[in-house]
């Protein structure tokens, strides 16, 4: 078997297991499995993201997990009333008062973290 036959799978490290099971599942409403210790997130496409625990975990300084949509504004709206605060950017990438980069060369984004501190986005992809 070579490694193009391999089902491979993505996976991250949180500093709570039980802080992530809560986002991921009641927050993000995503399908969540709890076992040894260890999250698995089942996402359409069915390749499941493994979540571990990590003791000195250091949250990523990039984005771990892109969220396509349809619609961003909806997107953004919805999770917002579920508590999900979104990054606001000044610099090269600016964001507007929702938290979306609306000129930053590619498809409309927002960026939020997970309780750990993880980067993710959701973008419209029609």
């Amino acid at each position: 078997m070579t490694l193009k036959d391999s089902k491979a799978f993505s996976g991250f490290s949180v500093n709570d297991i039980a802080k992530a099971k809560q986002f991921y599942g009641k927050t993000l409403g995503l399908d969540v499995d709890e076992s040894n210790g260890m999250l698995t997130l089942k996402i359409a496409g069915r390749t499941p993201i493994l979540i571990y625990p990590k003791q000195n975990h250091s949250p990523a300084t990039f984005t771990i997990l892109n969220f396509p949509v349809p619609d961003l504004d909806a997107a953004v709206d919805r999770l917002t009333r579920s508590g999900v605060r979104f990054e606001r950017y000044e610099g090269d990438i600016k964001t507007d008062e929702k938290g979306i980069a609306r000129n930053a060369g590619g498809p409309l984004i927002a960026w939020f973290k997970d309780p750990a501190g993880n980067i993710l986005s959701v973008l419209e992809q029609p």
